[in-house]
């Protein structure tokens, strides 16, 4: 006989295990009536670096390299243009089907408005637009990867 926790059986909560686990998400709450149940998966959200206080002595300041971890650092020396992020947690898509060629490729110009990318969430596809005018520099991510929210995507010049 399997335990019910609310109106959520054991085998459903297994269930939402294995999705955290496959699609490798920070936490996942669900809710049903007055029920809810919150499942947190093994991957942690970086921590936020601290912002950097004006008024503290000059020497016991530390430098905005510092404060960035290593991996952090070298991507903001690389990178130089406008930084199109995540609006979602999800699995990206640089093309509407996999048989069609992508929206954009490193190089190509586009336009406030255009459709540069795809982000499945919960079954759904979202389209999402460019916020920018400009030059496809760099394309950080590859087709199919897990995305979270606030993640950096592609680099328009």
């Amino acid at each position: 006989m399997e335990k019910i926790y609310g109106q959520f059986d054991l085998e459903t909560i297994e269930k939402l295990a294995d999705i955290i686990n496959k699609k490798e998400l920070s936490e996942l709450t669900i809710s049903s009536g007055d029920n809810t149940i919150t499942l947190k998966g093994k991957k942690c959200v970086p921590p936020v670096p601290m912002p950097v206080v004006a008024a503290a002595p000059a020497q016991a300041q530390p430098s905005v390299e510092s404060t960035l971890s290593e991996s952090e650092a070298s991507m903001a020396e690389e990178v130089s243009g406008k930084i199109v992020k995540s609006p979602i947690v999800g699995t990206f898509y640089s093309a509407p089907s996999p048989d069609k060629s992508p929206f954009v490729k490193t190089g190509d110009e586009v336009k406030k408005g255009d459709v540069i990318m795809i982000i499945e969430s919960m079954k759904l596809m979202n389209e999402i637009q460019s916020e920018f005018d400009g030059t496809v520099e760099q394309i950080l991510v590859s087709d199919g990867q897990a995305v979270e929210y606030d993640q950096p995507i592609m680099v328009i010049k």
